[in-house]
Parts: structure tokens; C-alpha cells; sequence
């Protein structure tokens, strides 16, 4: 979940880091007062939950009150590369003596956590042109003992700094491999880290993104600093997808929950790693208008299937529903199609007439078919392809 820069910033200056003073905009009404609470030169910056702002004009520099609500208003009706603009951030211009990078992140294909530092920030640092040989410094965190003070220190001397100016970018970049854990984060980026002239060391722009599947275990986000959960998008959950959530969280069997919300007829029932999104565009590809993408695995309880079925099925203009998944081996058949048979009927409807496909072969495949035998309902075994299947519950449609 990836965080607005006012957000990560809020949670940062309450970790230790030195953060500009700002305020945070929602409305042209707020904009005077907003105003009159900062110094100037100023940074107006359009929060949305993507980087390139600054590329996108949507990061201006104001050097008085007239400029900032011109760029302001300017901004607050507009979007940023398809976001629109949810709010904006007015804070005081850093005196920037010199730019450094500080990024920790975790690499998938290593499956490390990774810190970097560079002693050049700004835009374009991380791009190839930009960063030489040898001037992005990269060090392995080790995630059960964080990062030593030593550690620390040696990574700022990579860097090129000594003196004062070593202990003080050491400082943070310890501050920033424990946010990083004690966040559960993916991402902690830094650019620009601002030295100043009288040598203190601020975060200028940060972005911050907190592992969905860890955010049970970060209450305060919304508890203390008011951040809902949103979607990989940026964008909150509908409805809709709170919904699925709240299905998902029913116990800690499997997954059943994890729906993005469509505008489409077809309701799905869909998994087994890429399967899901080969099952989604197969149904596109042959005509068919998804109401949803979804994510179901691990063997979740009957339950859990169920209530998911009838989420979906409750939805205003799902006609029918598609049960597509891989060849299964974490996850039983039989329990599938008793949560899909269940949720049919709690919902009022006939299992023959809602259930246009149900392509799930693997563990406990017999038993499961014999169920949808019972009720009339057709099936595909693993002899029918993921797009066959998706073919099918189009032509049924």
C-alpha cells in the first residue's frame, strides 16, 4: 500500500526525522490560511499516489503568496498522469546545500532487503545516465538484527562524507532500515535527503509502501494518522472490495477476498498464482465483461467461499458466476464447489442457471465433481484449458 508523501511524512517526523513545515490542502477554501501558516520560498506539490511528479509539473516552486495560489488552484482541479488530485502539500522550500539519494527496499529476485545511498539526489538518480559505477553504494539489511551503528556509518563513508556530515547522514540511515522494518514497508525512498547549509540532513520528498499482507499489523496507520487502506492503485477501496476484505479476514484459512471491483455482468471466482489473470484475459479476450478480479487459494474454508459467492452474486447486474483456478494441490476441490453451491443457494439463486463455468481440477477433484453432479451443475477436468474454460463461461452469458 503505497502512502501520499504528506502521510510518510507524518509517520517519518514522528520517527526521529527532520521534516519541513507544511501543511496539507484539500479544498481551494483552505488555501489563505494554509498560506498565511508558511514561510516562503515555498514547494506546492500535488499528492498522488505515483512517482515523476516533478516531471509532470505537479511539484512547483512559489516565492510568494500570489504565485502559490495560482499553482494551488491550478492543481487542485487537475490530475497527475490519470490520478486526480486528492489533496496538496504546501511546505517551506529546504535550503538545499546538497542532494543525497537513500532508498531501502526489497529486492524479489534476491529476496533480500536492500539499502542504498548515493551521494547525488534529484531527479533521474537511480535511471543508468545518471548513476555511475561505484557512486550508488548497495548493502544487504539483515531483517532479524537490522542495521548496526558501524554498519551505518560505513555505508555514509561510501558515500564520500566524513566529520560531522558522516554522523549525521549515519543517523539517518539507521532511522530509515528500522522504519523500514518496524513498518513492514517495501519501499522507504529518500530523494532528495537535503543537507543544508548549516549541515542538518532533511527529508525533502519521501515515499513510503507498507506490505499489504503485513497491514494487520499496522493498526496505527488508520488508528493514529488516519490512513485508510488502499488498493496497489493508490486508490481506496470501494465498497465493494471492503466487503471482500472483511470475508477474507472471516478466519486464517486460504484466501477469499482479495476483489477488485469491475463494471462487468460476469461475477469470478478466480486463482492459482498467474492462472487468475490468465483466467481474466481469457474472459476478455473472448467477449465477456469481468465484475471482478479476485484472488482465492490455500484452501479457504466453505464458509469463506460462500460468503464471497454471495458478495458477488449480490451485485447489481452479475448475471452469473465463473469458478476458474489451475490444477489445485494446496487447495480442495470438494471444499470449492461446497462454498460456490452454498453461497449459489443463501443467495436465492439455481446453481444450473448461475454457475456458467467451474474449471478447479487437483486434490480431492472426485469428490468435489460428484457435488456439482448433484446439482446439475457442468464442469471442466484439467483437460480443458484456462481459456476454454473462460470461453465457455462467456458463450454462457
Amino acid at each position: 500500500m503505497r502512502l501520499l508523501e504528506y502521510e510518510a511524512k507524518q509517520i517519518l517526523r514522528d520517527r526521529g526525522f527532520e521534516i519541513p513545515r507544511g501543511v496539507v490542502v484539500r479544498r481551494a477554501g483552505e488555501l489563505d490560511q494554509a498560506l498565511r501558516s508558511v514561510s516562503f520560498p515555498a514547494m506546492v506539490k500535488a499528492q498522488v499516489p505515483i512517482g515523476g511528479r516533478g516531471k509532470a509539473v505537479a511539484v512547483l516552486r512559489v516565492e510568494d503568496a500570489r504565485t502559490a495560489r495560482d499553482a494551488a488552484e491550478r492543481l487542485l482541479c487537475g490530475q497527475v498522469r490519470g490520478y486526480p488530485v486528492e489533496a496538496l502539500l504546501v511546505e517551506e522550500a529546504v535550503p538545499i546545500h546538497r542532494e543525497f539519494f537513500l532508498a531501502v527496499t526489497y529486492d524479489t529476485v534476491e529476496k533480500q532487503v536492500i539499502l542504498l545511498a548515493s551521494g547525488a539526489g534529484g531527479v533521474d538518480v537511480e535511471s543508468p545516465d545518471q548513476a555511475s559505477p561505484g557512486r550508488m553504494v548497495r548493502r544487504v539489511l539483515d531483517v532479524r538484527r537490522g542495521l548496526q551503528e558501524f554498519e551505518a556509518r560505513q555505508v555514509a563513508a561510501k558515500v564520500g562524507l566524513a566529520g560531522r556530515d558522516l554522523m549525521g547522514f549515519a543517523g539517518v540511515v539507521r532511522q530509515a532500515a528500522d522504519t523500514f522494518l518496524g513498518l513492514d514497508c517495501t519501499l522507504l525512498e529518500i530523494n532528495p535527503l537535503a543537507r543544508t547549509d548549516e549541515g542538518r540532513f532533511v527529508v525533502a520528498d519521501a515515499h513510503l509502501e507498507v506490505d499489504e499482507d503485513a497491514l494487520y499489523r499496522q493498526g496505527d496507520l488508520e488508528k493514529a494518522y488516519g490512513i485508510p487502506r488502499r488498493e496497489a492503485t493508490g486508490r481506496a477501496p470501494t465498497e465493494f472490495e471492503r466487503r471482500a476484505a472483511e470475508v477474507d479476514g472471516i478466519d486464517h484459512r486460504g484466501v477469499a477476498g482479495r476483489v477488485i471491483e469491475f463494471d462487468g455482468n460476469l461475477g469470478l471466482l478466480i486463482g492459482g498464482g498467474g492462472a487468475s489473470l490468465t483466467a481474466f484475459d481469457a474472459i476478455r479476450r473472448h467477449g465477456g465483461r469481468p465484475a471482478n478480479y479476485c484472488e482465492i487459494g490455500g484452501n479457504p474454508s466453505v464458509r469463506k467461499v460462500a460468503e464471497l459467492t454471495k458478495l458477488i452474486l449480490s451485485r447489481p447486474g452479475v448475471e452469473r458466476i465463473a469458478v476458474i483456478m489451475n490444477v489445485v494441490s494446496n487447495t480442495r476441490v470438494d471444499l470449492i464447489a461446497r462454498g460456490v453451491i452454498q453461497g449459489t443457494l443463501e443467495a436465492g439463486r439455481d446453481p444450473v442457471s448461475t454457475i456458467a463455468a467451474f474449471r478447479v481440477p487437483g486434490s480431492w477433484e472426485e469428490e468435489g465433481f460428484t457435488l456439482l453432479r448433484k446439482y446439475g451443475v457442468e464442469f471442466c477436468d484439467r483437460g480443458v484449458s484456462i481459456d476454454e474454460a473462460g470461453r465457455r463461461a462467456v458463450k454462457e452469458i
